[in-house]
């Protein structure tokens, strides 16, 4: 099964995705053994890795497994996973600036900001990896909501202008252009060139609310990092069409030491490619999916 990515379970927890060639030195390791349950596309459910034809030399006679363990994306059954099974990222950290800049770029020269803009989640959502979500993308075009992007440019400028409290006073019209984003980008999520049918519920008065508060936070010094998580659990809860719930597993003290140093390696200027890139990683492998309470 060449150019797969493989998913394995240790310890009730999955671990992952891995190359063909990173799943064979945890064979070779014996970090993966003919017991180990393991998962790629195209298989319907975990299965022992001596069981899977070719994996293993000479396959495997070991005693079966308690299928305690759901499919991936689903929490496990008997619990022991209560965070769900996590996502992941798979980026070249020289890509991920590039995009970056070329994003930073095309809003502060306003024009080409939605191309920029849809561009960059074309690209970005189709590095996720999402077990049985295959070959993730975006089919949103530029021209779908350009006047959102072309604003939220134009807002950027609001706090060189020289009027004063500008930017407070576009706060709530920040807040509500944001929302007509994220509910653009949910809806425009597909797998295999075809839509997921995702929707974003949450009332633009809530997310402006969430908006505002977080600018606020800003002047307790380390409160946003706590308003930023709890935020960011609202939105993924508030997305619809999915048969597993989203979670956000990353705790305020984690969002706020982690921000720190992505915000000092920056200031330095040349570790920037590097912890950009430990930063996105991180934030997407803090996104799980879990079975829905019943």
């Amino acid at each position: 099964m060449p150019n797969r990515l493989w998913y394995f379970v240790s310890g009730n927890t999955q671990q992952g995705p891995y190359s063909d060639d990173q799943l064979q030195d945890f064979i070779a390791h014996g970090t993966v053994r003919p017991d180990t349950l393991v998962w790629t596309e195209g298989m319907a459910a975990w299965q022992r890795a001596g069981d899977v034809p070719g994996l293993l030399p000479g396959g495997s006679s070991a005693p079966p497994v308690s299928p305690t363990l759901a499919r991936p994306g689903e929490a496990l059954a008997d619990g022991g996973d209560h965070a769900g099974i996590s996502l992941a990222a798979d980026f070249s950290i020289w890509a991920l600036l590039g995009r970056s800049l070329i994003l930073i770029i095309g809003f502060l020269l306003v024009v080409p900001a939605p191309w920029a803009a849809t561009s960059f989640y074309r690209w970005f959502i189709s590095q996720v990896r999402v077990p049985q979500r295959p070959d993730l993308g975006f089919v949103g075009q530029p021209m779908d909501i350009w006047w959102v992007f072309v604003l939220l440019a134009l807002c950027t400028y609001s706090g060189v202008t020289g009027i004063a409290h500008i930017h407070l006073l576009l706060l709530p019209v920040q807040a509500w252009l944001s929302w007509m984003t994220v509910k653009w980008i949910v809806s425009n999520i597909s797998s295999n060139g075809q839509p997921l049918r995702l929707s974003f519920r949450g009332e633009a008065l809530h997310y402006v609310g969430w908006y505002v508060l977080l600018n606020i936070s800003f002047i307790t010094i380390i409160g946003w990092a706590w308003v930023t998580t709890a935020w960011t659990r609202w939105m993924f809860r508030n997305v619809a069409g999915t048969r597993r719930a989203i979670i956000f597993n990353a705790s305020g003290l984690e969002m706020l030491w982690r921000t720190l140093v992505f915000a000092i390696g920056c200031a330095f200027i040349i570790p920037i490619p590097w912890v950009l890139g430990w930063y996105v990683r991180w934030y997407v492998s803090q996104i799980a999916l879990a079975s829905r309470a019943t």
